[in-house]
């Protein structure tokens, strides 16, 4: 048995940082991912979002009716109209951890900035970070970098109104490949503009602003796949909360937003789910039923906003609310306001119960189809016959069977050479008999109606909850053709149309296998993209072989093993909420072939030889 490396654990092993250090070196702590700009919560729009949310507070205290948003690049510039940091505090304020008038109810009563870290954060992770504090025709300015103080100037200028102007440019020792893409920016100042009606946001010379608030919000999100309401948006708005709901024909589940304070918490909390609870109890009292949640929330697009003076979140990056004391007065107070507008407007009332009553009654079809699906699995065979297992298998509440994963394969051939070369105790394939359904715009009976459909959830256990998932990953192992993609698209449309939670806990992947083989006599180099085959070419010299792999079935097993194993690369399919991924899985997978057609034809790009 080996030693166990000796290493001496003394006084001069126990480290103290300060504020700033700990903040660049445990970035994830305040900021979340870091990641590189194409995902929505990647660490520069975290960055965005707590400079402009210190604008946000302002108005919602009644100072400053306009935020300008200039960025050029990296670099990233706010200015507000409010009353501007006290001249005397600027310094402090963006850079002393836990320094803020955030704390004092007089100042700001409903503030997401409570733990006077975000612009300091913000600081410490920026290669340049400036402030400008401008009150009373006076003003205060200073420059950091990486945090640090580097100059400070006051001055006067009587022309320009009170606020603050905030410059900075993340860090590129932290964030190494950054952009700001313009469609998760506009993004997040179209929820800004909904939950501050009249708040004017311009952002690179572009205007976001909004009158009718979480209605606007609401109708936006029908108009983006053409989705027509069933009835006009129940819209109810106060001080402390506001919601906004209808629904509609053409969805699949519930599409719900939820913020507070203005800060969108893309993972719900106690107020969304006090929301639902109240929602419940008003239809079933009006209604003098017993109906379920699913019943009444099916096809149901909505947001809620409440203003909270002591919010308390999961995280830094606030993406879910854990206030558990305003959960019963929040529950009545919704079911009181939808009680009086139902009793006021039976017309929409009976429109809403009428719809609750046909999701009850396909609920109860679902249920027989389930019971048909099962006795037909059990009549035909006990084992599923697409499924090769393995032997130990995954149990998250146990801590059991971590890395205990499943391939699913397309054919027999490319299973052929997983099977010849895999791990038996933690690898088990799943192998497709064709290109599977395309589901996107089907309910969820074809699960239950679909054999192989229903195998690979009864192979999963995940039909009602991924609390019985027996594998802690599941691989899409397709050819890396253009066949192979579709199965791999068609496959991700299933899990996020009827099993997006396992999508949501990082439970999908896809198995990346390698496009081309290049060797000569000493040496062999797979290469997963053309510039590595290049670069391999290169290396390898004029003599080098290079084969290009098709399919998995073309790759011989004793190889196969390396692409399975400890090098395994496998990319995981990020989860997006289902308002935001119907849009694009809409456009690919949805009965819309006429536009796609002209979008391939308008960027269709065809390489000339010469």
């Amino acid at each position: 048995m080996a030693e166990t490396a000796k290493h001496n654990y003394d006084e001069s092993k126990i480290k103290t940082l300060s504020s700033l250090e700990h903040i660049r070196l445990r970035t994830g702590m305040y900021i979340g991912r870091v990641g590189n700009g194409s995902h929505p919560d990647d660490g520069c729009y975290i960055l965005l979002k707590e400079v402009i949310d210190n604008a946000i507070d302002e108005f919602i205290m009644g100072f400053g009716k306009e935020v300008h948003i200039q960025i050029e690049g990296t670099r990233v510039a706010v200015r507000d109209f409010g009353r501007g940091i006290p001249l005397g505090k600027v310094v402090d304020c963006v850079s002393t951890i836990n320094t803020g008038a955030k704390y004092n109810d007089e100042v700001f009563q409903f503030s997401v900035g409570l733990n006077g870290v975000g612009t300091k954060a913000v600081n410490a992770l920026s290669k340049v970070f400036v402030v400008r504090s401008f009150r009373d025709g006076q003003f205060v300015e200073a420059s950091f970098k990486h945090g640090k103080l580097r100059k400070e100037k006051t001055g006067r200028n009587p022309k320009e109104p009170d606020g603050t102007y905030v410059e900075f440019e993340p860090d590129t020792e932290i964030f190494k490949e950054t952009e700001f893409r313009p469609e998760h920016v506009e993004r997040r100042l179209r929820h800004y503009s909904y939950l501050n009606t009249g708040l004017r946001l311009i952002y690179n010379g572009q205007t976001f602003q909004s009158k009718l608030g979480l209605l606007d919000l609401v109708m936006e999100n029908l108009k983006a796949d053409n989705s027509e309401p069933i009835y006009p948006p129940l819209h109810y708005a106060s001080k402390a909360l506001e919601f906004c709901f209808t629904h509609c024909n053409s969805r699949y589940g519930e599409t719900f937003y939820s913020f507070v304070n203005g800060q969108y918490t893309t993972d719900g909390g106690t107020h969304l789910s006090a929301f639902r609870e109240g929602l419940l109890k008003a239809v079933n009292e009006y209604a003098n039923g017993k109906f379920e949640g699913d019943d009444v929330r099916e096809a149901m697009v909505g947001a809620v906003a409440i203003r909270l003076k002591d919010p308390v979140f999961e995280s830094q990056t606030k993406n879910k609310l854990g206030n558990t004391e305003i959960r019963t007065d929040l529950v009545n107070r919704v079911r009181e306001e939808l009680l009086h507008f139902f009793h006021r407007n039976k017309e929409i009332a009976e429109k809403i119960l009428e719809k609750v009553k046909d999701t009850q009654q396909l609920r109860k079809e679902l249920q027989e189809v389930k019971k048909l699906a099962r006795e037909r699995a059990k009549a035909i065979t006990i084992r599923i016959p697409q499924l090769k297992d393995c032997r130990l298998h995954y149990d998250q509440a146990k801590g059991k069977g971590k890395g205990s994963m499943v391939f699913i394969c397309e054919g027999q051939s490319a299973a052929g050479s997983i099977v010849s070369c895999r791990d038996v105790e933690t690898q088990a394939i799943f192998v497709l008999k064709g290109k599977p359904l395309n589901v996107w715009d089907l309910k969820r009976d074809i699960v239950y109606k679909n054999d192989e459909m229903y195998n690979l959830m009864r192979s999963l256990d995940i039909e009602d909850t991924i609390d019985g998932l027996r594998y802690e990953k599941v691989i899409l192992a397709t050819d890396a053709d253009v066949d192979g993609l579709h199965i791999r698209n068609l496959l991700i449309t299933y899990f996020f149309r009827f099993f997006d939670q396992l999508v949501h806990d990082g439970h999908l992947f896809v198995l990346e296998t390698p496009l081309f083989r290049t060797r000569n006599k000493e040496q062999t180099i797979y290469c997963y993209s053309e510039a590595e085959r290049d670069a391999a070419a290169q290396k390898l010299g004029k003599s080098c072989e290079i084969t290009r792999f098709k399919g998995l079935g073309e790759i011989n097993p004793s190889e196969f093993k390396q692409f399975i194993g400890k090098e395994m690369r496998l990319n995981q399919v990020e989860y997006a909420p289902k308002h935001d991924a119907a849009g694009i899985l809409g456009f690919y997978m949805g009965k819309n072939t006429p536009e796609r057609k002209d979008y391939i034809m308008e960027n269709l790009v065809v390489a000339v030889e010469d």
